[in-house]
């Protein structure tokens, strides 16, 4: 099953527009942006998405999260241009016309657009289709840190190639990035004295419960919430 079609499984729930009005939707980088946080930061964080995209209630809610906790810009980008995955498309296929390769360039528009309005340190976490592409940011020095969370198919030269300090973050149940995969994955890094690298496996949770947990499931929000202060605690100490 491809990174989407797990990710499927589960579908972001609607919650209410109005806990999202402080924040806007602005062109960043040639793409449609959720935007949060001062704009006049210095520091930035990039949040990628899943395959359902940037419009997705709990990605803009973690965005504006994170924004209030660090007093940092954080940007989620429409990196599907409207076409995020749904139920009835062929996975398959959306991920050929929407490969990390793609995002990465995307991403580094984005990047330079931040740097253009006066950022000067930028971090970047990615979920599912989010994860495969930061892999790929984190091989250059554009950003200062990574996070990657229950992310699609990633190899070892993915890894290889990585130059910033970078957490992964997975699930104890995920056939895309089992946890044998990722603990693979970080002895690879470890090999890597001058990256820095954390590794963790979360207990009794799927792919994609970071952002497709239910509110009315007391667990599934803890666990997304420890995994979302992670996070955040990984970035702010490397953007710091």
């Amino acid at each position: 099953m491809s990174g989407a079609a797990q990710a499927s499984e589960n579908p972001p729930s609607k919650l209410s527009s109005a806990k999202y009005e402080a924040a806007t939707v602005e062109e960043l980088g040639g793409l449609q942006t959720y935007i949060a946080g001062p704009r006049d930061s210095k520091t930035a964080i990039i949040l990628l998405s899943d395959a359902y995209g940037y419009e997705g209630p709990k990605i803009r809610r973690l965005a504006e999260n994170v924004a209030e906790e660090t007093g940092f810009l954080v940007v989620v980008p429409d990196f599907f241009r409207g076409d995020p995955i749904d139920s009835i498309r062929d996975r398959a296929e959306w991920l050929r016309t929407h490969p990390a390769d793609k995002g990465c360039e995307d991403a580094m528009a984005v990047i330079a657009a931040l740097k253009s309005k006066g950022v000067s340190t930028i971090g970047v976490a990615g979920f599912c289709w989010g994860g495969m592409t930061v892999v790929k940011l984190a091989r250059y020095d554009s950003i200062q840190v990574a996070v990657i969370l229950h992310p699609g198919p990633i190899t070892e030269d993915d890894i290889r190639e990585v130059k910033v300090p970078i957490a992964l973050l997975g699930a104890e149940t995920d056939h895309l990035c089992p946890p044998e995969l990722l603990t693979k994955l970080n002895g690879i890094l470890t090999e890597k004295p001058e990256v820095n690298n954390f590794l963790k496996i979360y207990p009794g949770v799927k792919h994609g419960w970071t952002l497709q947990y239910s509110d009315d499931d007391e667990f599934a929000v803890k666990m997304a919430k420890e995994a979302h202060s992670d996070m955040l605690n990984w970035l702010t100490k490397h953007v710091n």
